[in-house]
């Protein structure tokens, strides 16, 4: 009878007796073979699983950081964030350039030998051991398997093969076959199976993705950069002022193999010129095309962030001189010469300002109008003291959360310039099914620029002033800002709008506040209104008290003859401890502040008259105004610059941030990709078996029939496998229970 195939070529015969069995191939892998005894320990050692997890872990701490310290910021960030020492440490071990750092790279590298050597030493051992079925195994010790099976069949031998290689075939099994005899007597068949060797080459996969992700990682990050720069002679650019003046000892050509940079065009503009960000300057990438920018798009969610931008822009090409129109958005780039263009970001292109200057020195002055462009800077004194005015940021729209809580005096009054702050709060409790506790209040509250004032020793301070009034605890204010650092929240100054909505009826009465003589004036009409006509002789003592009052208040005099002078309602309180019994002053100090209140209200119809205006009426809406301009005019003196400018006027011009990049690795990394998510599947969820079946004639203890004994082997024992076996054994000793 034909037995039916189970495996094309089957292996017959090889063996006469259990005492001369072949053995199978070496399945040890390459071995090193040196005399060298410490050359072997380290190859063994660098190829070894440890050393890998180790390396990994590494790499894996390095990321953590990199994601938690930021990446490529300005120095003075750093330092201002860890101070002096730390961060010339962190700089030093290269904490804040983390994937181009000498060490994260020579790790990397590691890697990439250790498992190319891991690859290689186990290769050969794992495609030797796909290749054997061991079909030589003896039959006794088919017994010493956890999964076996044993029966006699009333089949011959014949009939028991040919049905359990049809069983096998239709089970999906490849198997060798090994016929063994005694002589010319048949001893048995030994058929050897196996299923999933796909796993062993799931090994392969993964630890070739580790490979190629690494390399590519390696060939498209900063190393190739810093090669090329080393080999033409480039160094890093530190300086200022134009690109296009910038010389060739700082540029790479358009034939840089592998890059990554930035490149900032203008509407209206165009650019071939890309900077590339290193740890100690920057590199400028000459493009073999041009990027015009036609148009930036830019739509916004409700909340203010950004729902999509993109540019219409055009590619002029070096070499051809060919224009070709794209469209870039978001994960949609544009590709040209190998050099995919990236929608990264948006900024400001260079708008047109126009500001008007309010003075805020004790000495008072006349405002100015400022003319400027964003990212520009010009040149502002302040009597003998110049300063440089830096043009950072236009913002067109500004959408807030209204839904704080109300200040309190332990938060802050909300009028205080160190205690006003947009910070949102949490709408609820985290988790499903939770009820909302503050509904957020969102609302776009106009335009707003940011610019920095910096003194002649460097140190800049930053601010950001809205254009237009904002509507908080039912009164209209102006929201001028400020902070000392960068990573500190803005300070604001609520500055209530006068009755024309605007800011210049506060500036009038803070310019009036500074000088003498109108003071002695709202102070001579104040005592004219409120001195009794029938005790006349109060109004030499009312003069006295008011005067002193609003000298206090504005800062034109000290509590303490010699003392330095503060204003402010801070130096009203100052004079209060230290001039009023404790007893006397609660009683005092509010007769005080109803005379410097009435003294301030004629000091503000005094420069409405001198303006031409109607004086105001003291009505609730006055005196609404009022209250809010005595705060701000106190909180004022702690404004930390000489003049408050505010926006009057401006033209947008907005540009895009592209990134640029050539990688040609990244198909290096997604065939690793692929790779790793083939070899992670195949390690994971299949499952290596094999199995054997031993056919032999019965001996004539049990009578005509055959006897058939069965086990399997798994790489892992699961309730999977042991119910696949039973399936197995029930059908090949054709058990019916």
């Amino acid at each position: 009878m034909k037995r039916p195939v189970l495996y094309r070529p089957f292996s017959f015969g090889g063996t006469e007796s259990d005492n001369h069995i072949p053995m199978t191939a070496s399945t040890t892998g390459i071995e090193v073979r040196t005399q060298s005894r410490w050359l072997r320990d380290v190859i063994e050692l660098v190829s070894s699983m440890r050393f890998s997890i180790s390396l990994l872990t590494v790499i894996c701490i390095a990321s953590v950081i990199g994601t938690v310290v930021k990446q490529h910021e300005p120095y003075t960030n750093y330092v201002n964030q860890f101070g002096p020492f730390w961060a010339e440490v962190f700089a030093a071990i290269g904490l804040y350039t983390v994937y181009s750092a000498w060490w994260f790279l020579l790790i990397l590298a590691f890697l990439v030998l250790s498992t190319s050597l891991c690859i290689v030493r186990n290769t050969p051992k794992i495609l030797v051991d796909l290749r054997t079925y061991k079909e030589h195994l003896r039959e006794q010790g088919l017994l010493a398997f956890h999964h076996k099976g044993q029966g006699t069949l009333a089949e011959s031998h014949d009939q028991a093969y040919e049905r359990i290689s049809k069983l096998l075939l239709a089970d999906g099994w490849k198997a060798k076959v090994e016929v063994r005899r005694d002589g010319e007597a048949l001893r048995g068949t030994m058929i050897a199976a196996r299923r999933g060797a796909a796993n062993k080459l799931g090994y392969i996969a993964a630890h070739s993705a580790i490979v190629l992700v690494c390399i590519g990682g390696l060939f498209d990050g900063d190393l190739i950069v810093k090669a090329q720069m080393l080999m033409q002679g480039k160094t890093t650019f530190n300086g200022g002022g134009m690109m296009r003046d910038v010389n060739a000892d700082h540029r790479l050509g358009p034939a840089t193999p592998t890059f990554r940079a930035n490149l900032l065009v203008p509407e209206g503009s165009r650019s071939g010129t890309a900077v590339i960000s290193m740890q100690d300057g920057v590199v400028l990438q000459d493009l073999p095309f041009d990027v015009e920018l036609k148009k930036f798009i830019v739509d916004y969610y409700a909340t203010g962030m950004p729902k999509l931008f993109a540019s219409e822009i055009v590619i002029h090409d070096h070499e051809t001189g060919q224009a070709t129109p794209a469209l870039v958005k978001v994960n949609e780039p544009a590709f040209h010469r190998g050099v995919a263009i990236y929608q990264s970001s948006f900024d400001d292109g260079g708008s047109s300002l126009k500001l008007h200057a309010w003075p805020m020195t004790a000495a008072g002055g006349k405002g100015f109008d400022i003319d400027g462009t964003v990212g520009s800077a010009t040149q502002i004194s302040n009597g003998d003291t110049k300063m440089t005015l830096e043009f950072t940021g236009l913002r067109v729209i500004n959408v807030e959360n209204f839904s704080g809580p109300t200040p309190t005096p332990a938060t802050g009054s909300g009028t205080d310039v160190r205690g006003v702050d947009f910070a949102s709060t949490l709408d609820g409790h985290l988790g499903s099914g939770a009820k909302v506790r503050n509904k957020k209040e969102l609302r776009n509250v106009g335009p707003s620029v940011s610019y920095k004032l910096r003194d002649a020793a460097g140190q800049a301070r930053e601010f950001n002033n809205y254009m237009l009034p904002v509507e908080l605890d039912g009164q209209r204010v102006f929201l001028v800002g400020a902070r000392d650092r960068p990573e500190d929240a803005m300070r604001y100054l609520r500055i209530p709008v006068d009755d024309q909505d605007g800011i210049a009826g506060w500036a009038r009465l803070r310019e009036a506040l500074v000088d003498a003589g109108l003071r002695d004036k709202a102070v001579a009409r104040y005592v004219a209104k409120a001195t009794p006509a029938d005790k006349p002789e109060m109004a030499s003592q009312l003069t006295a008290t008011a005067e002193r009052a609003l000298g206090l208040f504005a800062g034109a005099e000290p509590v303490k003859a010699g003392g330095q002078a503060t204003g402010g309602l801070q130096a009203i309180s100052d004079f209060m401890e230290s001039s009023v019994p404790e007893g006397d002053r609660a009683r005092i100090s509010d007769v005080l502040l109803r005379i410097l209140n009435g003294s301030l209200f004629e000091l503000l119809n005094l420069t409405r008259e001198n303006a031409g205006l109607a004086p105001l009426t003291p009505d609730d809406k006055t005196q609404t105004f009022m209250t809010q301009a005595v705060l701000s005019l106190s909180d004022s003196f702690f404004y930390p610059a000489p003049v408050l400018l505010s926006l009057t006027d401006f033209k947008q011009v907005q540009a895009s941030v592209f990134q640029v990049a050539r990688a040609p690795g990244k198909k290096l990394v997604y065939l690793g990709a692929v790779l790793l998510i083939v070899g992670v599947f195949a390690m994971l969820y299949i499952r290596e078996r094999r199995l054997w079946v031993w056919i032999a004639p019965a001996d004539a203890a049990h009578g005509a029939g055959t006897k058939v004994t069965t086990a399997m082997s798994t790489t892992r024992r699961t309730l999977d496998a042991d119910a696949e076996f039973e399936l197995l054994k029930k059908a090949i000793l054709l058990e019916t229970r």
